[in-house]
């Protein structure tokens, strides 16, 4: 049978960039086509050219025999191509049916038929196994019930080409193996998917054949079936992979943070009750635990975002403050979970943002003028060397 989607030498620069560069491929009817790589090998820029947010600069797609016209968002949803995305793009305040009726009606038309909505949501729910209320407000479910919901919201709208954007990121165990299962029903049932992921084990596990990027070119094909973990890592990095080996500290020095008996106040789920925790100098401490059950927590009260409401914690024998800034001046520094919403300022140039926690400091802020004045090139030259350091890739400072 012929292709249901065929990409064809697309190309994407961004000034000197190269993300995509010529990638050709195809994906059959019923085939889940797993798509690994680095982070900035080009796998998402790709897909918004597919889904139509970006406009290649080379190259052509065609979608069930069709040429698909290249910008066009409402084009592609038009061909039945469907995207997921890692970051869920939901209203809390709305409902489950809101939410998928949300840019699915035209705007001239004089009411919403809900009632049709609402008999279509059920039975498309039923069809591919994913069960959720419709009038349930989207703020009051899981990680995985909105995930389901984002699902509903492409399959609602005839869906039969469906990418999804690291799916099993934010999910449990548990709610993985129930996305699995759902995954399997819509094979069967003829949809096809692109199934974009790092974890390589599921990979190998849920698809039919693997497509590999680095730098921004397709640099392997190879059928799920008898490839190996290893193989595929080396395909995304380029060489071989030493197999990870644990090694003991050595040597665990005095402790240099504290919790003791540390409460706070409820948010929702996510809250300290009585936790008590010591980091030791040159030790690794790993936090585990269900999302929702105090992980958010214990990463704001360490990083000064969240006063403690009953306890203690010190840092290095004195009372850690609650302030952001003076945490920063101490050498305390933070990966948040949601990058896009906490760790970034996406407005922002790559410059602005590396230096954002220090620009009080000595190092980028005039000494008479710290409020108004930045060393801008000062600034632009410690972002570019935190890019080349650690392979930063994206675009410029």
């Amino acid at each position: 049978m012929p292709p249901v989607l065929r990409l064809t030498g697309i190309t994407k620069r961004f000034g000197k960039l190269v993300a995509n560069d010529a990638i050709s491929l195809t994906l059959a009817r019923g085939e889940v086509l797993a798509l690994l790589g680095e982070n900035g090998a080009g796998k998402s820029t790709l897909m918004s050219i597919l889904f139509g947010h970006y406009v290649a600069d080379e190259g052509s797609i065609e979608a069930f025999g069709q040429p698909l016209p290249p910008g066009q968002p409402r084009a592609a949803l038009a061909a039945g191509i469907g995207m997921v995305h890692q970051h869920f793009t939901l209203a809390d305040n709305l409902t489950v049916l809101d939410n998928v009726l949300l840019g699915s009606e035209p705007l001239w038309q004089p009411f919403s038929r809900r009632s049709d909505a609402r008999a279509k949501l059920l039975a498309v729910s039923q069809q591919f196994g994913l069960p959720v209320s419709p009038d349930a407000k989207v703020g009051s479910l899981s990680v995985g019930e909105r995930q389901r919901v984002e699902i509903l919201k492409a399959l609602y709208r005839g869906a039969r080409i469906l990418i999804l954007d690291e799916p099993t990121a934010v999910l449990t165990p548990q709610e993985s193996e129930a996305l699995f299962d759902t995954l399997a029903q819509m094979v069967a049932q003829g949809l096809s998917i692109i199934f974009i992921s790092h974890k390589l084990g599921e990979v190998l596990r849920v698809s039919h054949r693997v497509a590999v990027l680095r730098q921004g070119k397709l640099v392997a094909e190879a059928p799920a079936q008898g490839t190996t973990q290893g193989q595929l890592a080396q395909w995304m990095v380029g060489h071989a992979i030493e197999a990870a080996e644990r090694r003991p500290a050595r040597s665990v020095g005095e402790p240099i943070c504290t919790l003791s008996n540390v409460s706070t106040a409820p948010t929702g789920r996510d809250r300290l009750h009585e936790v008590s925790l010591t980091l030791r100098a040159g030790e690794i401490v790993a936090i585990a635990g269900v999302s929702g059950n105090g992980q958010v927590a214990l990463a704001d009260v360490l990083c000064g975002v969240r006063s403690a409401s009953s306890g203690q914690v010190t840092l290095r024998g004195a009372p850690l403050q609650a302030r952001p800034a003076w945490l920063v001046g101490q050498g305390v520094a933070r990966i948040p979970e949601d990058r896009h919403a906490v760790g970034v300022v996406g407005d922002l140039p790559m410059w602005e943002n590396a230096v954002a926690e220090r620009l009080r400091g000595p190092w980028f802020a005039h000494p008479w003028f710290r409020a108004f004045w930045v060393k801008r090139r000062a600034a632009r030259q410690h972002a570019q060397r935190v890019a080349e350091t650690f392979d930063v890739r994206g675009g410029g400072a």
